[in-house]
Formats: structure tokens, C-alpha cells, sequence
């Protein structure tokens, strides 16, 4: 059948899974945009930048399981390259789709509008090269080739891919054999990975799985979960990555964060004799600085393309592939390490006391239901959130590796029009909404309800804690943060303002009771109040600086 390139495209989007793509409108890009909107099955999110439609992106895949965005060449495509670097950094598939111009222009190397002015048309494609699992120039020749080979990349590999496509050849019509379909990933057992593990299992004594963002970026939750019902063995989870195990399990110990973990789950990990590390990327925020106790090469290493057991490297094995293998291993464990609860903590919800950072993460505890999506800003409220316990099918959306502040506000934009009919709780800071505040006007254009809590505390709090606590730099300046909807045509959006634990118990109840609509809810506290968790971090943040 004949299609042009563009219907090609998308259609082959669509057949993966894609029913929403991300972007901004621009010169070259926007006839292959007539062919999004004449899409029957597949709609244009327009966004206010494209740094927000990069982050919307990401937050779609991470509940739908693949994203795509369109920029334009040059201005678009490097507004949008940091999204695209932390889709990478925390394993989520992203399509970034650049709209380029024509062939004949590149091939004359002329000096158009937003290029650099030297006749090269290459130079940011080999920007999007590091930080891409897979990139493609496309032609009418390769298109049926290419468009499939970069989105099974993507798929496979759940990482983000760079699409350079030429305006004209979007909408040049070429012979389609078939229609895009995504191939099933390798995912059969290994006996020799099988056989390694027993044997290091064979006399472990206190064994540990530590778990983290792979197995959310594959999908693979309840995979883990039967292999820890089989063999018994405790899991915790890091904070790169919490979601990967169901918090409800008898197995279930909680989150291991090193030196700042609470005690009985750092001392059953550091004094581990066998550890599985599936899925997991150790890193400095995850560890407080590196602060684990044991040794980092006795860690059995099992993640995608990616295995380590003693000095048997391998980089053959997918995730899924790992994940069946797991289920043949014969061993059974019988746990007698206890677990601590903190889901009844005790809160006076009548106090007129200023609300503190602790008693607001108490409270939400409370506020969660069963099948939540919570969203948390990498900021006081990150750190906050992490130690919240999770009912089975919460899903918990962060960005600690990456770690770039606003992310959260476009991130939950994406999570939300991926399911509009789970709750989004967005828990975010006034400084980390200021970057990509003008997400909130797109949510009010697509009416979508999600449940936003701002914290204002007048700053940055985290680089607060780590250095310069009462440096100018760290200061922003005060807005208006409930005047902000109407600013944007909310007019129809609830507004709250909390100042007290009896007012958050309110609005609370507020919110439950009028679930058909945005929240909005203004959260004051103490400049210098952080949780726990963040004040520990930042003292090793600060150390490691030095």
C-alpha cells in the first residue's frame, strides 16, 4: 500500500502503543503534523516548550510504556535534549521525533533559520548520540527499515531514540509491504546464569534482593514477585526505583538508602552474605554517598545486559531473559528478619500548629489510595516520599539519578493523559515549579484533574541544606501560587491553602469528596524544615563536593 513516510511513522507509533504525542508546531516540522492530527487513533498534545514536552514524554511512557515527541530542527530538538538525557539516565523509552529541513537544503548546505550558520546539518544529531540508545536519519528509501528498527530499539532497549527526519521526505509517498508490529524480546531461560546463582545461593545464610527502576521500566513487577514467593528471600528496594516490588509483601522490608537507612534494614543488608542486585543501579543519592557496608564486587549483578557474578562478566542477557532464569533457580529461604510499618503513625489532624515537613508526609500516608500514581519532585518532596509505604498498585514516579528539578509538574501532564482515570498526586516544591510552570497551562487546555501540592518554602531547600543556607542564590522570589490557574484559564480548578495540619486534613477531605476536578493546593512551611532523609543526604552531598 502506498503511504507517505509521515503516515508510515505514525501509524508505526500507534501500533506500538502510542496514542498521545508530545510537542511544539514548527516550520519544519509542521506538514508531518497535519499527518498526527488527520490520525484516527492517535492525538497531538501541544505543549508550551519543548522542554516540557520532553518531560510530558517520559511521564507518559512510565505509565504507558512509550512515548514520542515532535520538535523542530535545531531551537526544538535542543530545548527538548535535557528530557531526553534523563529519559536515558532512568531507562524510559522515549521516540524524539525532529523535524528537519529539506534534503535539498542539507545537501546544499544552506544557511537557513536555526541552524548554525556554517552549512552543517549533522551537529545535533551528534549531540542526541550519547544520550540515545539508537538514532536514525531518514529517507524514503530506509523509512520502511528504519522507523522499525528505531522504535524496537527503543522498546527493547527502554531507553529514548533520536528520529531526524526531513521535512519533505515525511511527506513523500513510498510502498508499505506491511504494517509495523513490535517484535516479542528474548526472554528465555539460561542454564549457565541458573546454575551461577545456585551455586552462590547454595549455602547463603542471610541472602538480600535490593531492586530498583529496571524492573519498572520492563514491566516485570510481578515476575520479581513470584520469584520471591519461591524462594523466600527479603527484597528492598532503592529509591532510584521505588515501585519495582510490591510494599504490601510479607517479603517486603522496605527501602535501603546506606548509612540512612532505618536500622533494621541496613544492618540485614550490610551484614547480607548474598546479594542480588536485579534491576538496581547503586548510585550516590540511592546510597547516601556510597555509604554501604558491603562489598560492591561480592554483589551478584543482574541487570539488563548487564551480569556480574564473581569475575563472570556478561552483556548478553536481557532483563526479561534474567527474570525467567530467576524462576528456575531451586533454593528456599526462611526469613526470620522483621519488618517496621510506619503506616498508623498517630498525627493530630485538629493541631493549629504551623504543619512541619514530618507530620505532612505522616498525613499523606493517609491520603493514599489503592491506585494512586504519586509523582514526587526531586526536592524536600522526593525525599519526603520515598519512605512512604505503597499499596500494591501505586505507581511511584520519580527522577533521582537524573535528577532535574521541575521535571515533575510536565512529568505528571504525561502520566496523567497516559490514565486518565488513575488519581495523579503531584507533590512538588515553589522553587522546582517555577522552571516549568507553564505545564500547568496544558493540563487546564486537555481538563485534566490531577491533585497538585506545592510546597512553599520560599527557596531551594535541597541546595539550602547542602551549601549556602542563607546565600541569595538559593533565594527565589515569592509568587502568587494560587492565582496561578485562574492565570491560565483554570477557572473551574479547586484552590486550597494549607497552613496547618487541621487545614491539610480539610482539604483532604475536599479533594475526596470532589474527585471530578483539578486540586490545587498551596502547602506553607518553615524555610529551613526538610525531612529527615534529605537532611542526612545533603551532609553527604556537601562532603563529597569538597
Amino acid at each position: 500500500m502506498k503511504m507517505r513516510v509521515g503516515q508510515y511513522l505514525i501509524d508505526a507509533l500507534y501500533n506500538a502503543g502510542v496514542e498521545e504525542i508530545f510537542g511544539v508546531p514548527g516550520d519544519f516540522n509542521l506538514t508531518f503534523l497535519d499527518d498526527v492530527i488527520d490520525h484516527e487513533h492517535v492525538s497531538w498534545i501541544g505543549n508550551t516548550n519543548e522542554l516540557n514536552a520532553s518531560y510530558a514524554a517520559d511521564g507518559y511512557a512510565r505509565i504507558n510504556g512509550l512515548g514520542a515527541l515532535i520538535t523542530t530542527f535545531g531551537v526544538g530538538e535542543l530545548s527538548a535534549i535535557n528530557g531526553i538525557a534523563g529519559a536515558f539516565a532512568e531507562r524510559v523509552p522515549v521516540i524524539a521525533i525532529t523535524g528537519a529541513p529539506t534534503t535539498s537544503v542539507e545537501q546544499a548546505r544552506k544557511f537557513v533559520h536555526h541552524s548554525l550558520g556554517e552549512g552543517n546539518f549533522d551537529d545535533y544529531r551528534k549531540m542526541f548520540e550519547p544520550i540515545t540508545t539508537a538514532q536514525g536519519y531518514i529517507t524514503s528509501e530506509n523509512a520502511p527499515s528504519e522507523i522499525p528498527r528505531l522504535i524496537q530499539a527503543a522498546v527493547n532497549n527502554k531507553r529514548p531514540v533520536h528520529i531526524h527526519l526531513p521535512i519533505d521526505v515525511a511527506a513523500t509517498e513510498i510502498d508499505i509491504k506491511e504494517s509495523f508490529q513490535l517484535l516479542p524480546m528474548e526472554n528465555a531461560a539460561d542454564n549457565e546464569l541458573v546454575a551461577a546463582i545456585e551455586r552462590q545461593l547454595q549455602n547463603a545464610k542471610q541472602p538480600v534482593i535490593i531492586t530498583g527502576h529496571e524492573i519498572n521500566s520492563f514491566g516485570l513487577q510481578s515476575e520479581m514477585e513470584d520469584f520471591v514467593k519461591t524462594t523466600g528471600i527479603p527484597v528492598v528496594q532503592l529509591s532510584l526505583g521505588k515501585g519495582a516490588f510490591n510494599e504490601e509483601s510479607d517479603y517486603y522490608l522496605g527501602i535501603y538508602d546506606g548509612s540512612v537507612a532505618k536500622d533494621n534494614i541496613r544492618d540485614y543488608v550490610d551484614q547480607s552474605d548474598a546479594i542480588l542486585n536485579i534491576g538496581a543501579k547503586i548510585t550516590d543519592s540511592a546510597s547516601a554517598g556510597f555509604s554501604y557496608q558491603f562489598d560492591i564486587d561480592d554483589v551478584i549483578m543482574l541487570n539488563h545486559h548487564n551480569t556480574k557474578i564473581n569475575t563472570e562478566q556478561r552483556t548478553d542477557l536481557t532483563l526479561p531473559a534474567i527474570i525467567t532464569s530467576l524462576q528456575k533457580v531451586k533454593y528456599r529461604h526462611n526469613p526470620t528478619v522483621s519488618k517496621r510499618r510506619d503506616t498508623n503513625i498517630q498525627v493530630d489532624t485538629t493541631n493549629k500548629e504551623p504543619l512541619t515537613q514530618a507530620t505532612y508526609f505522616a498525613m499523606m500516608q493517609t491520603f493514599l489510595q489503592p491506585n494512586d500514581v504519586v509523582i514526587a519532585e526531586q526536592g524536600t518532596s522526593f525525599f519526603g516520599a520515598y519512605d512512604l509505604w505503597l499499596h500494591a498498585n501505586n505507581k511511584f514516579i520519580g527522577q533521582p539519578l537524573w535528577g532535574s528539578i521541575g521535571y515533575t509538574l510536565p512529568a505528571t501532564l504525561g502520566s496523567q493523559i497516559a490514565d486518565t482515570k488513575r488519581r495523579n498526586i503531584l507533590l512538588i516544591g515553589d522553587g522546582s515549579l517555577q522552571l516549568t510552570v507553564q505545564a500547568l497551562s496544558t493540563m487546564i487546555r486537555y481538563h485534566l484533574k490531577p491533585i497538585i501540592f506545592v510546597i512553599n518554602n520560599d527557596g531551594y531547600t535541597v541546595e539550602r541544606m547542602i551549601h549556602g543556607e542563607n546565600a541569595l542564590y538559593n533565594d527565589i522570589h515569592m509568587w502568587d501560587y494560587k492565582a496561578l490557574p485562574q492565570v491560565f484559564g483554570g477557572t473551574d480548578v479547586a484552590l486550597h491553602e494549607v497552613n496547618t495540619p487541621q487545614e491539610l486534613q480539610r482539604t483532604f477531605d475536599v479533594i475526596t469528596a470532589n474527585s471530578n476536578q483539578m486540586h490545587f493546593v498551596e502547602v506553607k512551611m518553615h524555610r529551613d524544615d526538610a525531612p529527615e532523609k534529605l537532611r542526612s543526604i545533603s551532609k553527604v552531598f556537601a562532603q563529597q563536593n569538597k
